[in-house]
């Protein structure tokens, strides 16, 4: 293979993209598996093969159709994963509806925010989990819910709604059960069928809102092409199967349980398993055991919060073989502990982001396991990637560090409505700027040092928290580490670290400090060092470094050395 020696890669091209709707692709694959089992909800005690969910599937489309729903028209989902999910995912895409996903963690004002951005005409909700009551919230913004008659709402607040689609058996006033949609829909409907045919593999199917840290969420606008390829691609790198059963903990309203799940899983037909409806380590080793599953998706908290669970070792997950591990960077220690003590031997790390539906890169069954542990792995097939210069824009040299770009299929159309944020993201040649810090080496693997924003300068000199947190986590009284950069008024920007100990592990901070000493560089220590049970990040595993670096800014009654 030709080395590389500047930091552009392109992916190969010799299995064409798949050109189709996911409408079609997923009829196909009925065709070929109809008596396969083709999704387990076992906190729901669900099973289909896929001659049944493609039944639910169609009667699903029937029915939006029936409601008066139209092609292009805006569809909401509040929900944690279950099979209503999943037969939402893909009647939407049968009937030309915008899915539009919703996370659950929304309170009341970033959820009159998403609906009304995009102009949701129905929303489906779950009732409730844990503490949260969802209906009640969805009365606080719209009280007119409780006399209306469902597909005739008229909310002063959320004036394109018609329609509230609950989640589950109980009768409540203003909404609509699902259970009851789905029996106004015929499953062979001929408007599905012919509406199949006049549908495009480039028209938009789902909206994801990003997880700004900053300002309101965008509404990342992606079409069938974009997520049936990136999906399909990615089960080709795990080398799924029908023989293959995915586990699948990480939430569907996050393009990691739709896309890097459902989707990769339904295009090689594997079956999908839902341990639960939100993680809890003991229910995914459970499911694991029980349904006898092969592949296991994650973020690194959840497989630490597995791996470090007191029962771990009663479960046989010697089934394992593979999975995706993305969402953050993986600690190298976490993963040799994955492969050797999940079984997980053919595991593969992706990454990505929503607006690229979401992989751009991920490693192979065959990657190397050093390579494994220390990169992302290679370009996937039918895209670009490549290390600039955020200051001038050019190509970099192999190994310099610079913002990832990435071009091809996967790139979405936009950012629903928002002609200004698309042209900040994507340039006029294509390519979406990730703000994520990467090298790529002469063989193209690519690694990611970091965001842009959490560069630490420390008196001139250029720290990746990331080079830290993995020297840190060779501490064996360390579980989890995360670095940070706070303001100094000497040299500009400290390091902090925020570590979690092993249980029964003891460790100070002049004991941690001592271990570094000598073995990096000394304005790679921290300076701050803070024991803490958990870190604060979203719902979907993606540390929040911006609060943690505000926490100690107030903790320590510091100010940032420009504004100091």
């Amino acid at each position: 293979m030709t080395k590389l020696e500047m930091s552009y890669s392109r992916g190969a091209t010799d299995t064409p993209l798949i050109e189709e709707t996911i409408g079609a692709f997923f009829d196909a694959m009925i065709e070929r598996f109809p008596d396969k089992e083709a999704v387990v909800s076992c906190h729901q005690g669900i099973r289909y093969t896929y001659l049944e969910l493609q039944r639910e599937v169609d009667r699903m489309a029937s029915a939006l159709l029936r409601a008066g729903l139209k092609p292009g028209d805006r569809i909401g989902i509040w929900s944690h994963n279950n099979v209503e999910w999943l037969v939402t995912q893909f009647a939407t895409a049968k009937a030309g509806v915008i899915l539009v996903n919703i996370n659950p963690a929304y309170r009341v004002a970033e959820l009159e925010y998403a609906l009304n951005k995009v102009e949701c005409k129905a929303l489906i909700v779950m009732p409730s989990f844990k503490t949260t009551d969802y209906l009640e919230m969805i009365r606080s913004i719209a009280p007119e819910v409780s006399g209306a008659v469902p597909g005739r709402l008229e909310c002063a607040k959320l004036p394109s709604l018609k329609t509230v689609i609950q989640i589950g058996n109980d009768t409540v006033p203003g909404f609509m059960r699902f259970s009851d949609l789905l029996a106004t829909g015929d499953p062979a409907d001929q408007a599905v069928h012919s509406l199949g045919a006049r549908l495009r593999n480039t028209d938009a199917i789902n909206i994801q809102f990003t997880s700004g840290t900053t300002g309101s969420p965008k509404g990342a606008t992606l079409t069938h092409r974009n997520v049936l390829n990136n999906g399909f691609f990615i089960g080709e790198a795990m080398r799924l199967s029908p023989d293959d059963r995915l586990c699948i903990p990480v939430p569907l309203y996050h393009c990691f349980g739709m896309v890097v799940g459902n989707l990769a899983a339904l295009t090689h037909g594997t079956t999908i398993v839902y341990p639960n409806d939100a993680f809890e380590a003991v229910s995914v080793l459970r499911a694991v055991q029980d349904e006898r599953c092969t592949a296991l998706h994650g973020v690194p908290t959840m497989f630490i919060a597995e791996l470090d669970h007191p029962r771990f070792k009663e479960f046989d997950l010697s089934t394992l073989r593979t999975g995706v591990m993305a969402g953050s960077p993986c600690p190298i220690e976490v993963m040799k502990r994955v492969v050797n003590e999940m079984h997980m031997g053919e595991v593969t790390i992706a990454y990505g982001m929503t607006e690229t539906s979401p992989a751009s890169c991920q490693s192979t069954t065959d990657t190397p396991l050093e390579k494994r542990v220390s990169t992302i792995g290679k370009v996937l097939p039918h895209l670009e990637l490549k290390v600039i210069s955020p200051e001038s824009g050019e190509i970099l040299p192999v190994g310099a560090v610079g913002e990832l770009c990435t071009r091809g299929y996967s790139v979405m159309r936009g950012y629903w409505e928002d002609t200004a944020k698309t042209s900040e993201a994507i340039d006029a040649e294509g390519w979406m700027h990730s703000g994520d810090l990467a090298t790529i080496d002469e063989d193209g693997y690519v690694n990611i040092a970091g965001r842009i924003k959490d560069l630490v300068i420390r008196g001139g000199e250029n720290v990746y928290p990331r080079e830290v947190e993995e020297f840190l986590y060779r501490h064996p009284a360390i579980q989890d580490v995360q670095v940070i950069g706070v303001p100094d008024q000497k040299y500009g920007e400290e390091l902090c670290a925020w570590a979690i100990l092993r249980d029964g592990a003891t460790l100070s901070e002049d004991g941690l400090r001592a271990f570094c000493k000598g073995q990096i560089a000394h304005y790679k220590i921290p300076r701050y060092i803070r024991f803490v049970e958990s870190f604060p990040m979203t719902v979907t595993g993606k540390i929040q470094k911006f609060v943690m670096r505000e926490m100690m800014k107030e903790e320590l009654r510091l100010k940032d050395a420009a504004s100091a």
